[in-house]
């Protein structure tokens, strides 16, 4: 019986969400079905301004009348126009091709401010700057007011150039960390919108904000302070409703006082200094505080955009306790968290004298006496210090940092601590994890755990390359080779929205993008291939994992931009040409003694590139635009086999990366192909099943071969516990991904430690190929965001079994396999709405002990296309 039902509704990728500041925000939601082959023949949107209205079928916003579609993600708002403020209650009724119809539960949104008109209050700040090298203690603010009548609605809109945390009657407003996030803050901040009408109350109120440094002020990868600004500044909104219908606003402005506080420094890169002697009693509470509270001084208005939240805030994710107790080591106590994470440390300490400052100092390693190997730091200290008020027990938890660890050392405490005296905080955006993999390889399998775990350390409001030393930059490099391992573990489409326009930000006026968004760099700065090709790929593959064809129309003008910028300064369709202007190129970064031309390098990303923008404008549309770079693609191709394929010894198979760019671009075709696949397995044999690439070409080289017919010797990369390899530092005791492959050797120890991070996602690039080949889920690029599942598992190696899950939007996929000698035994789950194209790797086919008559779909001979269920699959497997 098909038990039909609908779920998941969704606004903009979030769950009944406040402050969404697009027009016609895009809407989502899930069929779901026990029964097979299930698809939505139909759906009815209903919209209006209040619960009762909905109820009472007064669609007073939209109603979309039955739409004979199976759309069901990214469906465009389309009904009243909304003004700011407007909530709006939702809900969707679906019809399948079976003539069922359910209906979903009420869902909502709200609109924030829409602009500058919305907004009636001023930037303030206090009178205190730093220097460059010098930081002041986090300012105070503080706000009485008045309330006349019973509230029923109260709504903060707040945002700050810097951190805030801010505070209603003594109640801290969200749980959100290191709001409002970071952006390129000479173009553009994002405001959080906060349902305050819990704390609110009638009668006397005080609203309170704390401010830090952040990325705005304080020290941002390897350069002084102050890149973006001198001091923090705060814009916020109260609007109060009551029960008469009266709407009071409480801004800032010049009537704020502000003070200083606790925190005597606070900083991303170097920790945060709290003396607790000096908190001020009521300084968020009605009554008269503590201290001394001087007037704001209004900030000059920065010129800047100020836009609703884009995709997840930072929130805590998790708490783990040490291991053990701590080793005292040189007078240091020293503890091992057992995870390198991202986050800060909870101390919770009892009976410590008054004055006593602890010193709390993070490191991802230690050194061969125990004690913590922070050379590799640079110039971040990653160290904490709390000041004891002497109380008989204390909590405190740093607010306005965060820290990449295993290892912490307390310093200055009196006594003995134990396991209880910390907890791990850990600190990310808030993505639900949406993917699983596992397979009967324990290394294996500890190597996704560390690629899920760098993920989440670097995914802290921008894709940083790492999360310790004095860097933590959203390279824009690492972000494009690992986004689609990203999409399998996290749902990362809101995060890399919002990131993708902070990349737009960061273009160059001549169409460039940078090395990294946002960019500390000189403005218009060339981020080199690989790098600023994020631009192009970025969006191209939250496409593909979600469905969601906006980014790409948002985007558009930016990336003809930057296509047009790379026709003006390659040489004869040649990039990075020595004869060119402009030059700039990573190169393939940390090969193993294996580089490859940049020249190279730069022409196969610039086809890359033209290829995915032909796909894109086709896909909105612009036919002449896709034909225009179409016939580009093959003028640059044409110049690629020139210059790097052609003659006796082509300069293209001199190294994997370059005979993996030739392959994976599709810039080689016929006799050629198989020439230069026959190279790139010479290299990998010739030296013992190693892979010798580094950033560049590393994360497709899996892909590679397995579509090159040689997933045999990607089995053979895989399972290798010998550096260089994905394995090596796992069998060392890594959780995270290494950025070198030799981080750490036994011959010689610690890598160069001016660049050694031991979180770094990039090389984590290869959970793409264990989610995609060994465990066998993908999409199909012209029915994106897995509305068409490619199910195509590749077992070999020692592998006996590997079972993978992934959340779609349209809901979970599964893919679970098992050898039984030669016997192949396969469950796959697909989510109603769907269908999948399944490529059994056996012979003999069954599908639920019947035989399955293979057929064709979509082309691909040997392939079953089933729809929407639960189903076994069997056969005899190919050798």
């Amino acid at each position: 019986m098909n038990q039909l039902s609908v779920d998941s509704l969704r606004c903009e990728y979030f769950d009944n969400p406040i402050g969404i500041d697009r027009l016609k925000p895009l809407l989502s939601w899930k069929l779901v079905s026990d029964a097979r082959d299930v698809n939505q023949a139909a759906y009815k949107i209903m919209a209006a301004s209040s619960a009762r209205k909905l109820e009472d079928g007064d669609f007073d916003l939209w109603d979309s009348g039955k739409v004979s579609s199976g759309d069901c993600v990214a469906v465009e708002y389309n009904g009243v126009p909304l003004g700011a403020r407007v909530q709006v209650f939702w809900r969707v009724e679906v019809w399948d091709n079976y003539d069922n119809h359910a209906t979903s539960s009420v869902a909502t949104w709200e609109m924030g401010l829409l602009g500058k008109l919305d907004w009636s209050s001023s930037w303030i700040r206090s009178w205190l700057a730093g220097a460059p090298r010098t930081s002041v203690p986090s300012p105070l603010f503080r706000k009485p007011f008045h309330v006349e009548g019973r509230v029923e609605r109260a709504r903060l809109y707040v945002t700050a150039l810097g951190l805030h945390e801010c505070w209603i009657n003594g109640h801290k407003v969200s749980e959100d960390r290191l709001a409002p996030g970071w952006t390129d803050y000479r173009v553009r901040a994002q405001y959080q919108s906060y349902n305050v009408t819990e704390l609110v109350k009638q009668g006397e109120n005080t609203l309170g904000a704390m401010l830090g440094d952040g990325w705005f002020c304080g020290y941002v990868g390897w350069r002084e302070r102050q890149f973006f600004g001198e001091q923090p500044a705060l814009l916020a909104q109260l609007e109060i409703t009551t029960e008469d219908g009266t709407r009071h606003t409480v801004g800032t402005d010049g009537t704020w006082t502000f003070a200083l506080g606790p925190i005597l420094s606070a900083d991303i890169l170097m920790g945060e200094s709290y003396e607790a002697r000096k908190e001020l009693e009521n300084w968020c509470s009605p009554g008269k505080p503590a201290g001394s509270w001087l007037p704001v001084e209004i900030a000059p208005a920065p010129g800047i955009v100020v836009n609703a939240q884009i995709g997840p805030t930072v929130r805590v994710i998790e708490e783990l306790k040490p291991l053990d107790a701590p080793r005292n080591v040189h007078g240091r106590w020293i503890y091992n968290m057992g995870q390198n994470m991202v986050g800060v440390v909870r101390l919770h300490l009892k009976n410590q004298p008054r004055g006593a400052t602890i010193g709390i100092r993070h490191a991802e390693m230690l050194n061969e006496d125990g004690s913590l190997y922070t050379t590799n730091l640079r110039g971040a200290l990653q160290t904490d210090y709390y000041t004891t008020r002497g109380d008989e027990a204390e909590t405190y938890e740093p607010r306005f940092t965060f820290h990449g660890f295993q290892y912490v050392e307390l310093s200055g405490f009196h006594g003995t601590p134990d396991i209880d005296t910390i907890t791990a905080v850990t600190l990310h955006s808030a993505m639900n994890i949406t993917g699983s993999f596992e397979c009967s390889d324990k290394l294996v399998n500890q190597l996704q755990h560390n690629i899920l775990w760098g993920q989440k350390g670097n995914f802290v409001d921008v894709p940083t390359d790492c999360p310790q030393r004095d860097e933590r930059l959203g390279w824009m490099g690492d972000a494009q080779v690992f986004i689609r391992t990203a999409a399998f573990n996290m749902d990362v489409a809101g995060f890399f929205n919002r990131w993708m326009l902070t990349v737009e930000d960061s273009q160059g006026d001549h169409g460039e993008y940078p090395m990294f968004a946002p960019n500390i760099d000189s403005h218009n700065s060339d981020g080199g291939p690989a790098w600023s090709d994020a631009g192009i790929i970025c969006p191209w593959t939250i496409y593909l994992c979600y469905g969601d064809k906006r980014i790409l129309r948002d985007r558009y003008a930016s990336m003809q931009r930057y296509m047009q910028w790379l026709t003006e300064t390659a040489v004869d369709f040649i990039r990075c040409s020595k004869e060119g202007k402009h030059y700039h190129c990573f190169g393939d970064w940390l090969n193993i003694e294996a580089g490859t031309p940049n020249d190279l390098l730069g022409t196969a990303f610039y086809a890359y590139c033209l290829e995915l923008m032909q796909r894109i404008a086709s896909v909105l549309g612009h036919e002449a635009d896709a034909a225009a770079y179409g016939s580009e693609w093959v003028k640059v191709r044409d110049a690629y086999v020139a210059h790097f394929l052609a003659g006796d010894d082509p300069e293209a198979l001199k190294s994997q990366t370059g005979c993996i760019l030739s392959l994976h671009f599709n810039l080689v075709q016929d006799e050629l192909k198989a020439r230069v696949t026959g190279a790139l397995v010479s290299d990998i044999t010739s030296r013992k099943d190693h892979i010798s690439s580094g950033f560049v070409g590393a994360p497709y080289v899996q892909q590679v071969l397995t579509s090159s017919n040689e997933t045999a010797v990607a089995y053979k990369l895989l399972a290798q516990t010998s550096w260089p390899s994905w394995l090596y530092s796992v069998t060392r005791g890594a959780t995270t991904i290494w950025e070198r492959w030799d981080g750490w050797t036994e011959e010689k120890g610690f890598q160069d430690p001016g660049m050694n991070s031991f979180n770094h996602y990039a090389y984590g690039a290869v959970g793409d190929w264990l989610y995609t080949t060994v465990a066998g889920i993908d999409t199909d690029s012209a029915s994106p965001g897995y509305r068409r599942i490619v199910m195509a598992p590749k077992p070999g190696g020692s592998l006996t079994y590997a079972t993978a899950e992934l959340n779609t939007m349209y809901g979970l996929v599964s893919s679970s396999w098992r050898l039984d000698d030669d016997r192949f035994i396969w469950n796959v789950k697909i989510p109603a709405n769907t269908s999948a194209v399944l490529f059994p790797p056996c012979c003999n086919v069954r599908i639920d002990g019947e035989p399955a008559a293979s057929k064709s779909a979509g082309g691909a001979a040997g392939s079953v296309l089933l729809g929407s269920g639960s189903y076994e699959v069997t056969g005899t497997l190919l050798q």
